[in-house]
This record gives C-alpha cells, structure tokens and sequence, in this order.
C-alpha cells in the first residue's frame, strides 16, 4: 500500500492547477482510488484498494469556510488555478470563501466533487487526461 511521504513526493512535484491530471495519474499508479480534502485545515483522507485509508495532517492554519456556497465564485477560482494562475493555498483560500468545505476526487469515475457545510454537490468536474 502507500504512504504519507509517497503521496508528499508526488505533491511536491505539483505546482499549479494546470499540473492536476498528471498528479492524478500518479496516484493512480500508487494504488490510490479516491481522496477527499478538506479545506479547513488542508489534511486529507486517502483511500485505496481493499479500503485501505490513511491520513494526513493539517498542512495550514485553519481557515473559516463561508456559511453559504457560491459557485460562482468556485468557478472562478477553479478556472485562474487551473490556467496556473494561483498556488495552491491561494485555492484553498479561495475556497474557503467560496464556501467549500471539501473536494472528493474520485480516481475511478474521473471526477472532482466540491461539496458545500451542508454537503451539497456546488461543481462536478471531468478530470482531464494528463
């Protein structure tokens, strides 16, 4: 199975939106199936095959995610992080007050989820080929 520091190696590799399918393709040779993570703090779940889940820790200060989803906002920031334009804690940020409180990327189907508090659907996106 992986591990933390695996996952960190292939993270570390990342430096914009615009480098999302190849990380997800390395993930996917790793053994990951999906990941949520939660804008608040940056940790993430990670899960593999046989259900196999670990952990990270918090990777930032914790951040207060807007009551209200908006998903014009998200959309904007999806659209400027994925052309390179912002790192990614800025996304995360952005985010936060567009009233994210988590993403679910599913290796599987392909797809990127973002959820609002009250755990409503606010973006589906196709993860594209690398």
């Amino acid at each position: 199975m992986f591990t933390i520091n695996q996952i960190k190696e292939i993270h570390s590799r990342v430096k914009s939106g615009a480098d999302f399918p190849q990380y997800i393709q390395n993930l996917i040779v790793l053994g990951l199936t999906s990941y949520e993570q939660y804008v608040c703090d940056g940790h993430t779940k990670y899960v593999g095959k046989n259900n196999f889940q670990i952990e990270s820790e918090a990777k930032y200060d914790s951040l207060v995610i807007t009551e209200e989803g908006n998903v014009e906002k998200l959309k904007y920031a999806l659209k400027i992080h994925q052309a390179g334009e912002t790192d990614y804690f800025t996304f995360c940020k952005q985010s936060a007050e567009a009233g994210v409180e988590k993403w679910k990327v599913d290796m599987l189907e392909m797809t990127c989820i973002y959820y609002d508090k009250k755990g409503m659907e606010m973006v589906v996106e196709q993860i594209p080929s690398a």
